[in-house]
């Protein structure tokens, strides 16, 4: 388990006294702005991304773009947290790390690599810190939340509860970015849904879903022109999506109170653990055989997300509907991981971990097969559907996998995450690279052999788990602590 940081009897009678009777409704209104910027940072940030692949065909830029954020994520998650929150503090670092995200919105005003690829590294450099911060904000002000209360409910408790408050506005991000992204690309269409894209003597069926071609060749560069909305109404879903960061920046500085009004309650991180120490702890890590074991799975997650993010979006909406569907299609995505968010705790509590994660494989296999077999329409419902079924999978694949790297790595949650984050971003970064290079077809195949490695892993985990129960009963876990942050 984790090191007990709970003050002692007299401390925490100091700091009930500190807080005071109202500090709770504080605490909560700290929560409700937290998760009120982060959802309106990332509705401008996931509107955008969603785009990308689609927008910069030429070239491959978006694809290239989506890369140089993962790759620098990588690096970011391994260097940077600890020494920017020492540095700063929780609150100045969320500041900061929405900042280090302006750039990559303000390039897509004159989108080329010279302006999208460093502002696509700049965002991965505020990634790592911005999430960091995040977690450790919401623990020490449960913990806080806690002490105000006389310990009447517990800190475990009230972080599950947190962070479960917290991804509730986090996941209205991607269905608000993508409304947004539809009101204002959908403009003025009479009949978009017919009128966006331009297919050469073929089919919306032989050309896109499955059968779409990599851009690099030629030839389906002839077939499929992916033809841009008007460049007035993206400099217009630009300015409103920088001006959504602005916001949410302004509203953290101004109305969330720094970590140092609980100084009694327990101090924020105080490790002076340079970069090349925490690399250390993180690749120390990697020697244990459940942590490699969970390697291929949580690289699976980084795959299946880039290939929603920027193959479905390109090969099976813009291609089959427009690039002005994208942000209606992927409304049902974020509804989809919202609920699967909400409602996987209580159906892991009934059926057991060892049960939804093979059905979920199950499901996702099934969902990628039809994905190979479907001939895409004009019918854009059934793009709804298929990545609202592709969200719900998500949502269960991160909830699950989060916990099972805290659960089996008690006192090592920190190291756990950090490889968990570092090879979830890993495999982001190989897919966005292959983007350019295979055809559809190829990457759901890639995409579905990946999780069943994955898969095969965590059932390795759970055959050796199984096998220690019988000799040391009772003192291993059974049910995962249903926590969804660092989604």
């Amino acid at each position: 388990m984790q090191e007990d940081t709970t003050p002692d009897k007299d401390a925490i009678k100091e700091a009930i006294d500190k807080l005071g009777p109202r500090e709770k409704w504080r605490i909560l209104k700290n929560i409700a702005v937290l998760g009120i910027a982060f959802m309106i940072h990332f509705t401008a940030f996931h509107g955008t991304s969603n785009l990308q692949s689609s927008l910069h065909n030429d070239g491959s830029l978006g694809a290239y773009t989506l890369a140089s954020i993962y790759g620098s994520l990588i690096l970011s998650n391994l260097f940077l947290p600890v020494l920017v929150i020492s540095l700063l503090g929780c609150k100045w670092t969320i500041v900061v790390s929405f900042v280090a995200y302006m750039p990559y919105i303000a390039a897509q005003f004159y989108p080329s690599f010279a302006t999208l690829i460093p502002s696509g590294l700049a965002v991965g450099f505020g990634g790592g810190p911005l999430w960091c911060a995040k977690c450790t904000y919401l623990s020490i002000i449960a913990e806080a939340f806690s002490i105000s209360t006389g310990r009447k409910v517990k800190t475990d408790y009230l972080i599950v509860k947190f962070f479960s408050l917290f991804f509730v506005f986090y996941q209205l991000a991607q269905v608000l970015g993508n409304l947004i992204s539809f009101k204002v690309l959908s403009y003025g269409e009479s009949d978009p849904v017919n009128g966006t894209v331009e297919l050469t003597n073929v089919s919306i069926a032989s050309t896109c879903g499955a059968n779409y071609a990599a851009p690099i060749h030629q030839e389906a560069q002839a077939t499929v022109d992916l033809k841009r909305p008007d460049q007035q109404q993206l400099n217009l879903l630009t300015g409103i999506f920088l001006g959504c960061m602005v916001a949410a920046s302004v509203s953290v500085a101004l109305f969330v109170d720094p970590l140092k009004r609980y100084n009694l309650v327990r101090n924020g991180p105080a490790s002076k653990a340079s970069g090349k120490s925490t690399l250390v702890i993180t690749l120390r890590q990697l020697r244990k055989k459940y942590q490699l074991l969970l390697l291929p799975i949580a690289a699976f997650i980084g795959v299946e997300q880039a290939f929603i993010t920027a193959d479905f979006t390109k090969s099976f909406v813009a291609c089959g509907l427009g690039i002005s569907y994208i942000g209606y299609a992927m409304i049902s995505f974020g509804l989809a991981n919202a609920v699967a968010a909400a409602f996987t705790p209580y159906i892991t509590k009934h059926l057991g971990r060892r049960l939804i994660i093979p059905l979920t494989a199950l499901f996702h296999t099934a969902l990628i097969v039809f994905m190979l077999l479907w001939e895409p329409t004009d019918e854009y419902y059934k793009y709804s559907i298929i990545v609202a079924c592709w969200g719900l999978a998500d949502g269960v694949w991160l909830i699950q996998i989060n916990s099972l790297s805290g659960i089996l790595f008690p006192g090592n949650e920190e190291a756990a995450f950090s490889n968990f984050r570092l090879w979830e971003a890993t495999g982001s970064v190989v897919m966005y690279a292959i983007s350019s290079f295979l055809p559809t077809f190829i990457k759901l195949l890639f995409v579905l052999v990946v999780m069943l490695i994955g898969t095969t892993g965590y059932c390795i985990i759970e055959l050796m788990e199984h096998r220690v129960k019988r000799v040391d009963a009772g003192k291993r876990f059974e049910v995962v602590s249903q926590d969804p942050n660092e989604s």
